[in-house]
């Protein structure tokens, strides 16, 4: 389902539910130890997102390796190897490509839910709230506030990878388009540089389904 938002040079699994341990050969020693203190929940949704990430990989001709959470949540993948991992409530879902084709990536699922109170006045800009508010006049079928929530995470986790820096909510700000399906992400700081090259928007797709709000950024080489 997360393909939907993602290119076919982009590999994708995902899962509905949690996997048996055991399914796609478990966790490596690393792996076990960053969750050792982990609530049994957090186990399990640790250890799915980690067996799509690795089927993802098989599918790009990659051995399996351990993926180990760092700052922010960040793994480094196999060398030659971007990627990124989403989890919530009933839906689990990773997606990897090649470096020489996608520079960086990120992925978001989110319960296509409205945000709890108090959040979108955390995460919006004064100007996307008023986009929001004529987005949903418009189309009043999609929760844009829990949309926003979730593209900003693809954001984060595009950008992330590229600098090692944070970047705040606020830092970046999104416009919608309710037909094509795709947003574009204008960063309020010094976007990062690749290849010589700096980027200072990043573009991307969402879709709603089967309950979730799926968003992907991919950004090429």
């Amino acid at each position: 389902m997360i393909d939907a938002v993602l290119p076919p040079e982009v590999a994708a699994v995902h899962a509905f539910g949690d996997l048996p341990p055991t399914d796609g050969g478990g966790l490596f020693p690393a792996e076990t130890a960053a969750i050792a203190r982990s609530v049994p929940h957090r186990r399990a949704e640790f250890t799915t997102v980690r067996l799509c990430a690795r089927r993802a990989l098989a599918e790009l001709g990659v051995e399996p390796v351990a993926l180990v959470p760092g700052k922010r949540g960040a793994v480094d993948w196999p060398d030659g190897v971007t990627g990124s991992m989403t989890h919530c409530a009933g839906f689990r879902a990773a997606a990897v490509a090649r470096t020489d084709v996608v520079v960086s990536l990120g992925i978001d699922a989110e319960p296509h839910l409205a945000l709890p109170d108090g959040i979108l006045e955390v995460v919006a800009l004064p100007g996307e709230k008023d986009r929001l508010a004529e987005l949903s006049r418009r189309r009043p079928d999609v929760h844009w506030d829990r949309l926003l929530f979730s593209a900003k995470e693809s954001v984060f986790k595009t950008w992330y990878p590229l600098t090692r820096r944070e970047l705040d909510f606020t830092e970046a700000e999104l416009d919608f388009d309710p037909d094509a399906g795709t947003f574009s992400a204008r960063l309020l700081v010094p976007g990062p540089e690749v290849a010589g090259r700096r980027h200072d928007a990043f573009t991307g797709k969402w879709t709603v389904r089967e309950g979730f709000v799926l968003t992907a950024i991919v950004l090429a080489g």
